[in-house]
């Protein structure tokens, strides 16, 4: 169990809301305030409704939600919108091609916020997750892009990543 820096028996008994800044407030049920505090996925691959962390501006956590699903409005709706600001990880439905089977060589991949092109520095730049069938593609700008399922893809981009696996 992690020890807290304040007194409180739950950690998942709180309020959100947002200052006029726009950062976020945590008042524990106790009355204590956290202010610029910031949710955290435990499991942002696997399970990113599961297990969400809400760090104070040291790091350290303040609240927790097991499932976010679970929590009452307007809190869940504060915490969805700033974990969709802060995390950028696009979805790849279709590798379209790519510039050379040796690397670096740059890809044309459809995502689920359009076509893009990035470049693959390495092979060991894709990485498996977990124990689905999901892949994590890092570009040389540090951008994560998620292949969900590698084998749910199309037979072509099947192929591609193939050379690369």
């Amino acid at each position: 169990m992690m020890s807290t820096p304040y007194n409180t028996p739950d950690r998942s008994q709180f309020t959100l809301e947002r200052n006029a800044f726009g950062k976020l407030i945590l008042t524990t049920e106790s009355g204590v305030r956290f202010e610029a505090v910031v949710p955290v996925r435990a499991f942002p691959i696997q399970s990113p409704e599961v297990g969400i962390s809400i760090v104070n501006t040291d790091s350290e956590e303040v609240g927790w939600v097991d499932q976010l699903a679970d929590l009452a409005e307007p809190a869940q709706g504060l915490i969805r919108q700033e974990l969709a600001a802060r995390e950028f990880m696009p979805v790849i439905a279709q590798i379209v091609s790519v510039s050379s089977f040796s690397t670096p060589c740059t890809w044309t991949v459809e995502t689920d916020r359009g076509r893009t092109d990035f470049v693959l520095r390495g092979d060991e730049d894709i990485r498996r997750i977990g124990k689905d069938n999901a892949l994590l593609i890092a570009d040389t700008h540090g951008i994560q892009y998620l292949v969900r399922d590698q084998f749910a893809l199309n037979t072509a981009s099947k192929k591609i990543l193939d050379r690369f696996l």
